[in-house]
């Protein structure tokens, strides 16, 4: 049986705010509105036949340059293409559960708008349930060919794309160099990584462990307790042998806790237990030099950029000693048709638009963020990807991104997981050692948990 939306709407939620979402929700309700008021108003201005197609979005809010942008795109579909007409309705933010309380409520009235965003790892559970139509009638193979593989992958489900992204996210390894050179750290060796070279856990440790001071620890592991954890960590599983699910998305048995697992769990322990992390990390952590390293997002590359007042740098994604195998996250909101569209066609050659290399470039470019497709660096909106450090985080959409898993159970796991790493956290930090038979019973639960929800709304 399909899964009712609203029995899982707090886990979706907790999804939504993952951190690769960035500053997505530092948005005002006015900035909103007036998005809202000039697409609608451009719609109705264009919409001068009674056969035209009217097509309506869903998306939440965003920072003045993206309500702008979006005002912008879509007076410019609406002038040229008079017989499919776009309104958008840009949902605030400021309430971080209304969009997702807005989408839960219109699935079962059945009141969806014809294209609304999910985030990437609910996907597959909007495919899954029915709410979202396959799109490979509107990407071709030479288009997929052009998105980043992550992006594909995460937009797949049961071997049918389910939804497009104009954007993705990464995260890497930012260094303090004026604190890594003071502990007698090899900045320069950092310096000069590569994507098949990069740094190994043992040696993100001894930096950690060189860099604490009584004034700071020495890195930064945990975003949030939410969804920040499975998205941050994940790349550190696949890297030493297991992803918390299998393949196929219906098995976190053997995997989220097996041996590999539970000693990737216990080296992250291992950082708070000895003291050279924090559980509760304070804000800004790595801004404010209050740690020397930090696992940071793709985002962090502005803020650092604006504000910071030291000399820092970024490498890539640390991998295991035991397989030295490259990964690294991603995912980011993308744009679905959904169940309750009238017009699938028009819908979808909207997405063909709204997806091409310019409009990709010039979105990406507005919200700060890596674009999709490999074609939009190559235009004068991402002309900063081509230099490091954004370039980095490039380099690793193509080469080490991995999606999270794609089940249409993730939110639950999601949940979980997060809750089990945040007791084990807990119990290193206040016992300063790490009980890797602890570990195994908080992953045996999650587990269990994925195992119970998967087989009782999906197993065929």
């Amino acid at each position: 049986m399909k899964k009712n939306l609203m029995t899982v709407l707090a886990a979706l939620m907790a999804v939504s705010l993952t951190a690769c979402g960035g500053a997505s929700a530092n948005t005002t309700a006015s900035s909103a509105a007036a998005s809202e008021t000039s697409a609608g108003a451009a719609s109705s201005s264009a919409a001068s036949s009674s056969d035209a197609a009217n097509l309506t979005i869903w998306s939440p809010t965003d920072k003045e340059s993206v309500e702008n942008w979006w005002t912008e795109k879509i007076g410019e579909w609406n002038a040229a293409n008079p017989d499919i007409q776009v309104t958008r309705e840009a949902i605030d933010r400021s309430d971080s559960y209304a969009y997702d309380n807005k989408v839960a409520t219109a699935v079962t009235s059945s009141s969806l708008p014809d294209i609304f965003f999910v985030d990437g790892p609910q996907v597959s559970y909007y495919a899954a349930n029915g709410i979202i139509v396959p799109l490979d009638d509107y990407f071709t193979a030479d288009d997929l060919k052009d998105f980043v593989p992550s992006t594909v992958a995460q937009c797949t489900y049961d071997g049918k794309i389910y939804a497009m992204s104009a954007t993705e996210s990464s995260v890497a390894f930012y260094y303090n160099k004026d604190m890594l050179r003071e502990a007698g750290v090899d900045v320069d060796d950092l310096d000069s990584r590569t994507v098949d070279n990069p740094i190994t856990w043992s040696e993100m440790r001894d930096i950690a462990e060189k860099c604490t001071t009584a004034d700071h620890v020495g890195t930064h592991i945990i975003m949030d307790h939410g969804e920040g954890l499975p998205y941050a960590l994940e790349p550190m599983y696949i890297s030493n042998g297991k992803d918390y699910i299998n393949d196929s998305g219906d098995t976190a048995e053997g995997y989220v806790n097996s041996d590999e697992a539970v000693k990737t769990s216990a080296f992250l322990a291992q950082l708070i237990a000895d003291g050279y992390a924090n559980i509760e990390p304070i804000t800004d952590e790595f801004l404010n030099k209050a740690c020397a390293t930090m696992l940071g997002g793709s985002w962090d590359v502005s803020v650092l950029s604006e504000n910071a007042d030291f000399d820092w740098g970024v490498t890539y994604y640390p991998v295991s000693d035991a397989t030295k195998k490259a990964v690294s996250p991603c995912g980011d909101w993308s744009a679905a048709i959904s169940k309750d569209c009238k017009d699938t066609a028009a819908a979808g050659k909207f997405l063909q638009w709204l997806m091409n290399t310019d409009n990709v470039a010039t979105y990406a470019a507005a919200i700060a963020k890596p674009a999709t497709r490999n074609s939009s660096y190559e235009t004068e909106a991402m002309a900063e990807y081509k230099n490091y450090p954004l370039s980095l985080m490039v380099e690793q959409l193509n080469n080490t991104a991995s999606p999270r898993p794609r089940t249409p159970s993730y939110a639950s796991f999601s949940t979980k997981y997060a809750e089990a790493m945040t007791n084990i956290f807990s119990a290193a930090a206040s016992d300063h050692k790490v009980d890797e038979a602890y570990i195994k019973e908080q992953l045996d639960s999650v587990a269990a948990d994925f195992t119970e929800d998967y087989n009782t709304y999906y197993a065929k």
